[in-house]
């Protein structure tokens, strides 16, 4: 992905929790169950194989307000959404496409998707996503750390642009920073723990626009050094308080322990959530504090 070791959809939030003992006298998980060999493969069948297999559902939860941000937020062409730690392209899929995220999961997993090589598989794609385009589409641009998901996600017409750079390791370059100047709404889904000012600071900077950040962030970690750095930019970070929203179920009772540790460490209450069984994010949204009630963030959420 683009400036993060995160995916779209749920890349591993490597929050630290306390180190647990075990019956057995070995240290408990102190991570969640990271996924790294299905983030950049050359198609995506493996993401969203692997993913649906736990109920994966934050893009879910994402694009109806996703959908409401763009509308408010793209008013004059060449406009655009930045998403990062992107992966595939799945919210570009939801945000721009008359498809849902189980119509994904279900086009990825079936018998002739599964018997198609990747170049069948991205030509199949090519017409899926053409013929299921919204005409209230709006410009999509990806960053993701993953070169062969960028390149997947472009060639099926997901991304209208996309690069593959972290920004955390290295400065933008010239060709990220030009697109950089279009943006008016920044997503994330998956992978705010691995995001820092040093992303965030030349993609606000090089924007025409001071651009909306909206992010839904895991609950084993605190998204308040973000917040803070926005702040710097005069964006002021609004958290919906209504409820939290599903991530995806724990792969094992160790992955429970730690996000139950994680949370509880945060100040908040792992109850009926995390308890549960599964990982819950939270919804925050950054935009100047004259649009803070235009609308406001329960009318976004709720309408």
């Amino acid at each position: 992905m683009a400036t993060t070791a995160g995916g779209p959809a749920g890349r591993a939030e490597h929050v630290m929790a306390k180190v647990r003992e075990n019956d057995a006298g070995k240290p408990a998980q102190r991570t969640m169950t990271p996924f790294d060999d299905i983030y950049d493969q050359t198609d995506p069948r493996a993401f969203y194989r692997e993913l649906g297999t736990f109920g994966y559902r934050t893009p879910h939860h994402a694009q109806r307000i996703f959908r409401r941000l763009a509308a408010l937020r793209l008013r004059a062409p060449g406009d655009a959404v930045l998403d990062l730690c992107c992966s595939y392209g799945i919210n570009a899929a939801l945000l721009n496409h008359d498809l849902t995220l189980d119509d994904l999961f279900a086009h990825y997993a079936s018998p002739r998707a599964a018997a198609m090589t990747t170049e069948e598989l991205a030509e199949h794609d090519r017409s899926f996503f053409r013929a299921r385009r919204r005409r209230d589409a709006v410009p999509v641009i990806g960053l993701d750390i993953a070169p062969n998901a960028i390149a997947y996600a472009r060639a099926v017409g997901l991304l209208d642009d996309g690069y593959a750079e972290n920004l955390e390791t290295a400065p933008p370059t010239r060709d990220l920073l030009d697109a950089a100047r279009s943006i008016r709404l920044i997503t994330i889904t998956g992978g705010a723990s691995f995001l820092s000012r040093a992303t965030f600071q030349p993609l606000l900077d090089s924007a025409r626009t001071l651009p909306w950040v909206a992010a839904f962030v895991l609950r084993t970690g605190s998204y308040e050094p973000i917040a803070e750095h926005l702040a710097g930019h005069g964006l002021t970070t609004e958290t919906y308080t209504g409820h939290t929203f599903v991530q995806r179920r724990f792969t094992g009772a160790a992955e429970q322990q730690y996000a139950i540790d994680a949370v509880t460490a945060q100040g908040q209450d792992p109850e009926g959530k995390e308890s549960a069984g599964h990982f819950h994010t939270t919804l925050h949204l950054a935009r100047p504090a004259a649009d803070a009630n235009t609308p406001s963030l329960d009318e976004l959420v709720a309408r």
